[in-house]
């Protein structure tokens, strides 16, 4: 059976081969950029910050003014915002957090450290140049590489092109998704089950997991199951969409027709994979546009999407990261029979006599979505590997999955 299935890094390997990277972006007020990715890189206009400033609340004097026990002179209050004269030699400056350091100062002596009397400032404190300074250039000098094209803008993204004064992005149009389900005995949310029947779980994961990727959905839709249904609707999704995924119809069952199709009208290119959950997963196109066919079973369809769909929505879209790092973390769970398939357990990290352990839900059924939400993130066990209690496995957050 091994034979047949395709290891998950030549699967994913074969996914980017054919994956298509967005050309086309678009221009987008910062304030609204959060989650996109950028279409060029950014260079530092200005250095930042703009001058040497404080970092403190204080007082700003040459070092070699200072002597021990004597008071120094206070000539000057510089606000934030204020462009400060020049410092008087032998004395010393009121400075706030952010104000611009005045020519001839070379320390900031913060307001703890000082007594204030009549005469001036004594300094409670040892005084050397350049302490609680922030030197201009010292977080984006100018002409250098702030951010890189292909850079998923996060909230410090965001400020850091705020503090070299862009105003307006350009970012990688959004990748179009279709996502389709199959099967008729699925119904929607809200409507009374008959018998036979279940709910569309596929649907509103996928929903969540292509916004959180920064994708449009631009179809959804339940196919029955007919062939000529699913052809035509296949047909329709690959006019509107730069990617379908479809959940179910990919297995070896008379019903299961998304993989037939790809074989009769279209391409199919991948299928079954070495993978647990979701050894029936299938890649080709449609009209050439590439379909990614997902099992039905709703943990199955979160580990693939986070496993395989993730890489290949990321290369499409430039990222300069496509593949999750992972960490090295001690089981608390065992594995006593080995797999000829890689499984993916939903797991999460536990605190086990103040050591970092990563624990396993009990039951990895691919249809128990319950676990993906106790669980944190993904354990690996490698195909022909057993597992005990303190082996090192690979680890991937959600976060990290989704990010």
């Amino acid at each position: 059976m091994a034979a047949n299935l395709t290891p998950v890094e030549e699967a994913i390997d074969h996914l980017l081969s054919k994956a298509p990277v967005i050309t086309e972006s678009e221009c987008l007020p910062l304030t609204e950029s959060l989650g996109r990715i950028l279409a060029q890189d950014y260079q530092v206009p200005a250095d930042v910050p703009p001058a040497d400033n404080s970092a403190v609340d204080g007082y700003a004097l040459r070092a070699e003014d200072y002597i021990p026990g004597q008071a120094l002179p206070v000539s000057d209050r510089i606000p934030a915002g204020s462009a400060p004269s020049p410092l008087k030699p032998g004395t010393a400056a009121r400075i706030f957090t952010g104000s611009e350091v005045p020519e001839g100062a070379d320390t900031v002596i913060m307001q703890e450290r000082v007594d204030v009397t009549d005469k001036g400032i004594l300094i409670n404190a040892e005084v050397k140049t350049d302490q609680n300074i922030r030197r201009r250039g010292q977080d984006l000098a100018e002409g250098s590489l702030a951010l890189a094209k292909g850079t998923k803008i996060r909230a410090q993204e965001m400020g850091l092109l705020a503090s070299m004064g862009v105003a307006d992005v350009t970012v990688m149009k959004k990748l179009r998704v279709a996502i389709l389900s199959t099967g008729d005995e699925l119904v929607d949310p809200g409507t009374p089950l008959g018998p036979g029947q279940i709910y569309n779980t596929n649907r509103f994961t996928l929903l969540g997991l292509l916004a959180d990727a920064g994708c449009d959905a631009v179809l959804c839709e339940t196919l029955r199951d007919t062939r000529s249904v699913t052809r035509d609707t296949l047909e329709r999704a690959a006019a509107q969409a730069d990617l379908i995924i479809t959940s179910g119809g990919v297995s070896v069952g008379e019903e299961d027709h998304v993989r037939a199709v790809l074989e009769e009208s279209g391409e199919l290119s991948l299928w079954r994979m070495a993978i647990k959950p979701g050894k029936p997963l299938a890649f080709g196109s449609i009209k050439g546009t590439p379909v990614l066919g997902l099992p039905g079973n709703p943990a199955a369809v979160l580990v693939t999407f986070l496993v395989v769909g993730m890489p290949y929505i990321r290369t499409c879209q430039g990222r300069m990261q496509v593949h999750p790092m992972g960490q090295q973390v001690p089981a608390a769970f065992t594995v006593a029979s080995a797999s000829v398939r890689r499984e993916f357990v939903r797991a999460r990290t536990e605190s086990v006599n103040g050591n970092a352990r990563v624990s396993a839900y009990p039951n990895q059924s691919s249809g128990v979505l319950s676990s993906a939400c106790w669980a944190g993130g993904l354990a690996v066990v490698p195909e022909h590997a057993t597992v005990a209690e303190g082996d090192l496995l690979t680890y991937y957050p959600f976060t990290e999955l989704l990010s």
